[in-house]
């Protein structure tokens, strides 16, 4: 007779339960398990720092929706052909926050890919 086993305790019908539900986090840790927290809120506003740093990722993420689809699709090549741990969305954002063209070129030359205009 099948039974439901802990690390399935969540999923139905093909469907993962994870992310914000209600006043709960919930969400697979490494080991495979479901962890399930309450979601915790700022108890201040925030510092001229974060306001800052969250400008820059809003400016990075409304460049990358004005690339073309090719553009965005370099991206993603030059992420899986140097194997990283990220897509073609994440690497953008890192060099448009960091400014770091150098590993950008770098990572061009070594996936035959183009990603910044020359």
């Amino acid at each position: 007779m099948p039974h439901q086993t802990l690390d399935h305790l969540f999923t139905c019908l093909g469907f993962v339960i994870w992310g914000d539900l209600g006043p709960t986090t919930i969400y697979r840790n490494k080991q495979g398990k479901v962890t399930f927290f309450e979601k915790t809120w700022p108890h201040k506003p925030p510092s001229p720092a974060q306001i800052i740093q969250r400008a820059k990722f809003i400016e990075a993420a409304r460049a990358w929706q004005a690339l073309t689809a090719t553009t965005h699709r370099q991206w993603d090549l030059a992420t899986r052909r140097a194997s990283l741990c990220a897509h073609g969305y994440d690497l953008f954002i890192h060099w448009h926050t960091t400014g770091d063209t150098a590993a950008i070129r770098t990572l061009e030359h070594q996936t035959r890919t183009t990603l910044l205009p020359t």
